[in-house]
């Protein structure tokens, strides 16, 4: 089977009914100690007093400026918490120690969780397969980083058996992946956004939550929210068959308006996609761009419509 072939089979699982993808390279954070929850509900975006045993919610971690350090979700279990951070090496390390500068006099301690792994499942037939893994082995399971399916958290110790468990699945490469990431819409972290970002900016409403209490960075949150319009935001572009790279500048004219960051051949758009910054001035869908290295972009409203 040829490579093309082989993608095409993978997104049609993906698609179709349910396949596997490994995300055992994600790390993790652990929070113990009793202000756990309350020293975290500080530190984050989002409302972690408020979850279930169980449950889990998206996050973004800022600095006094507004700026990021990083996303992730946070999960809650009966004597932890643990902060999926994201594709190492270093998000854990950069998100520990992001916590422990601002950890005085709590009683919690923060420390990596290399002893969890999590693997994903993408597909409409996702909630099903994963409710028949043994509940011996899963951790947690939480709604799919994707959009769509489930990312199971598991023991690391268990991760082959719960692959052999899942070995009917057909695995996506991780070329598939980011293409069904970038036609969802989803920013990836050091690729899509960087320290820089507000995750205004990058779509992340739903790891904000607006009537918690204080948190480190809620007042540059606030006043963009309160301004109602961010300089540059993350849209979907078409681009047809130009192939440009990430970091290619658009332009209307002989003025720079945006630049792309992640660049995929699309099933569902049937043609090159790309997500990028754009200036607040020509967000309006339909939009077309000039990329600096040739071609045209059009701005689409994410996750990317079906053509």
């Amino acid at each position: 089977m040829s490579l093309l072939a082989a993608q095409t089979a993978e997104y049609e699982a993906a698609t179709g009914r349910c396949a596997l993808v490994d995300l055992s390279t994600r790390e993790a954070v652990r929070l113990t100690g009793t202000d756990r929850v309350s020293f975290l509900q500080g530190m984050v975006t989002n409302d972690v007093e408020q979850l279930a045993v169980g449950a889990s919610c998206p996050v973004a971690m800022l600095t006094a400026k507004g700026a990021m350090v990083g996303d992730g979700r946070v999960v809650k279990l009966t004597d932890e918490l643990l902060v999926d951070t994201g594709p190492g090496p270093g998000r854990g390390a950069a998100v520990r120690d992001f916590l422990n500068k601002y950890l005085i006099s709590e009683e919690a301690e923060v420390a990596d969780a290399p002893d969890v792994a999590m693997v994903g499942l993408v597909g409409p037939a996702a909630g099903e397969v994963a409710q028949g893994l043994e509940e011996g082995v899963v951790v947690a399971r939480l709604p799919g980083l994707l959009g769509v399916g489930v990312d199971v958290l598991v023991r690391r110790e268990a991760l082959a058996q719960v692959r052999a468990a899942l070995g009917g699945l057909p695995t996506l490469s991780p070329a598939t992946y980011e293409v069904l990431r970038v036609e969802a819409g989803v920013p990836l972290f050091g690729v899509d956004m960087t320290e820089a970002t507000i995750p205004l900016e990058a779509n992340l409403e739903k790891a904000i939550h607006y009537q918690k209490g204080c948190y480190i960075g809620q007042e540059v949150i606030a006043r963009a929210t309160y301004r109602g319009q961010m300089n540059k935001r993350l849209v979907g572009l078409l681009l047809a068959d130009a192939a440009p790279a990430p970091g290619t500048e658009l332009r209307l004219g002989d003025k720079r308006v945006g630049r792309l960051t992640s660049v995929v051949t699309s099933q569902r758009a049937g043609q090159n996609v790309a997500l990028g910054y754009v200036h607040r001035d020509h967000l309006t869908p339909g939009t077309t761009l000039d990329v600096a290295s040739g071609g045209r972009a059009q701005v689409q409203p994410l996750p990317f419509p079906a053509s």
